[in-house]
């Protein structure tokens, strides 16, 4: 039983490991001091989408802990590799719909004119509220884009 809830942990652990942002709000340590250009438009459209952010540490250990644990109570000689590998493929499933429940987020695909009359869309988490005819300023690192409300260039956001 302590393999099984050092499983537990480690599957959970994993789980919380992936939860990093997509927030407009959000920068990561990389994207500190690196310049960006800012290009001004209109809001276009407003998607609402789901962002999943599945890595398959959820499956892998689901299944290592199912395995475990079914062969470990379940039958004896040939049906213990039986119901352990009928276990893995249980885990499996339900570890991978675990992580999946768990790492999926509400985000929101924005389609923006810009001024110079080119059109681009940029997901991200739906974190900040977006309307149609809105103005915007699209954030482009050359990396990554986020799209931000337009404070008519008084450089506060």
């Amino acid at each position: 039983m302590k393999l099984t809830s050092l499983m537990a942990a480690v599957m959970a652990g994993a789980l919380l490991a992936g939860c990093a942002s997509d927030s407009a709000n959000v920068y990561s340590k990389n994207e500190m001091r690196r310049a960006a250009t800012a290009r001004s438009g209109v809001v276009q459209n407003v998607r609402e989408v789901k962002m999943e952010d599945s890595t398959g540490i959820g499956g892998v250990a689901g299944g290592v802990l199912g395995g475990v644990v079914a062969s470990q109570n379940i039958g004896g000689g040939t049906g213990q590799i039986v119901s352990g590998v009928l276990g893995a493929i249980a885990g499996g499933l339900i570890g991978n719909q675990i992580e999946k429940s768990t790492t999926a987020k509400k985000a929101l695909e924005i389609t923006v004119k810009l001024d110079n009359g080119s059109r681009l869309v940029v997901v991200q988490e739906a974190d900040i509220a977006f309307s149609v005819g809105q103005r915007v300023d699209v954030l482009d690192d050359g990396r990554t884009s986020r799209v931000v409300p337009y404070m008519g260039g008084n450089g506060a956001y």
